[in-house]
């Protein structure tokens, strides 16, 4: 599938969070703990009668920061969630609406979860709205996010299933469902996020690429996969190497996105999805020091003896959603400035 913005080599990208102002969320709070699964109205700042317009107006910061910094695939920030999943996640049916479940958190501390009391059903468009209101606001590609089953399935407690593969399955019919509807909404490329791939990879071995797959199944349109090791401000003890990664040759995803800076990651494994087009991550979230272009450059030309430039899109590690508005809006001009130094030496 097409891995370009408008025909241009390295195309830029954004994983998916781009930092949010302090005047709309509770910043603080929200990095003293897990990143929510359950709902956590309480860490927005904003009274609930203005909190969309708030939202929204928040978004076009977000939009115009990206454009200004020269990113070529876009997001929404990610503006209006507390976490990258729980907005998806907790908006499906057959989640308990008035008690919370429990499960261990990459950190290996319980933490509340959505409580699953009966089939999970998708029963109305969930990112619709975010995705039309970013394609209205910029002329740029665009792409949209959300939890990919597995991951969704890892971070619920399970008291209808007692089943995890069937709840994954299950998972993945609303995700798909949500996928179409994101394309019909004007998206150019829509991510699924997978952290728990690389946190849980037996469990992922034992049924994740099914999942996937039948997320993807029957859709029209370039798909990508962020494979995670967690917030850098969150999980310190990361390791150097993926637990999961050359299963998803077998994924019908197009694109996936890997962490390569904050771990030093060997590049040589990156051989091992011939075919995917690699969402590289260039730009380290564990380090507030920002990265010179040249070092960003490096970072690119190092994956070249394993994936051909032009199945190379130039990212951010992870989300900036932790990352102070200053620093990260620095670290996506060093992202642009080193791709285009790159760019430059390719001819």
């Amino acid at each position: 599938m097409a891995n370009s913005a408008n025909g241009k080599l390295l195309p830029t990208s954004v994983v998916g969070s781009y930092a949010q102002p302090d005047w709309l969320l509770d910043r603080e709070t929200l990095a003293s703990g897990s990143p929510p699964r359950t709902r956590r109205e309480s860490l927005w700042r904003v009274d609930e009668a203005w909190l969309e317009q708030a939202q929204d107006d928040a978004t076009i910061l977000a939009i115009r920061a990206q454009e200004r910094a020269g990113i070529d695939i876009i997001t929404d920030g990610e503006t209006r969630r507390e976490s990258y999943s729980n907005r998806f996640s907790t908006a499906l049916d057959g989640i308990d609406p008035d008690r919370d479940g429990t499960a261990i958190s990459r950190k290996g501390t319980p933490n509340a979860v959505p409580l699953v009391t009966g089939p999970i059903r998708r029963t109305k468009p969930i990112g619709v709205r975010d995705v039309a209101f970013l394609r209205a606001n910029t002329d740029r590609q665009i792409k949209a996010t959300l939890p990919g089953p597995f991951t969704m399935s890892e971070q619920a407690e399970d008291a209808y299933y007692k089943d995890a593969a069937a709840m994954a399955m299950d998972y993945a019919v609303a995700v798909n469902e949500e996928i179409k509807d994101l394309f019909a909404a004007g998206a150019d490329v829509v991510q699924i996020d997978e952290p728990f791939l690389q946190a849980r990879p037996d469990n992922a071995r034992a049924y994740a690429i099914p999942a996937i797959n039948r997320s993807l199944e029957g859709v029209e349109g370039t798909t990508a996969l962020h494979l995670c090791m967690g917030y850098a401000a969150m999980i310190k003890d990361r390791p150097d190497h993926y637990h999961f990664l050359g299963e998803l040759a077998d994924s019908t995803v197009d694109q996936i996105s890997v962490e390569t800076a904050q771990p030093n990651l060997d590049m040589s494994v990156l051989a091992d999805l011939p075919g995917k087009t690699i969402i590289l991550g260039v730009i380290n979230l564990d380090d507030m020091e920002v990265e010179t272009p040249e070092t960003v450059a490096e970072r690119i030309e190092s994956a070249f003896p394993h994936v051909p430039p032009e199945n190379i899109i130039p990212a951010p590690d992870c989300g900036f959603k932790y990352v102070p508005r200053d620093i990260a809006y620095a670290k996506l001009e060093a992202l642009v400035q080193g791709t285009n130094i790159v760019r430059e030496r390719l001819g």
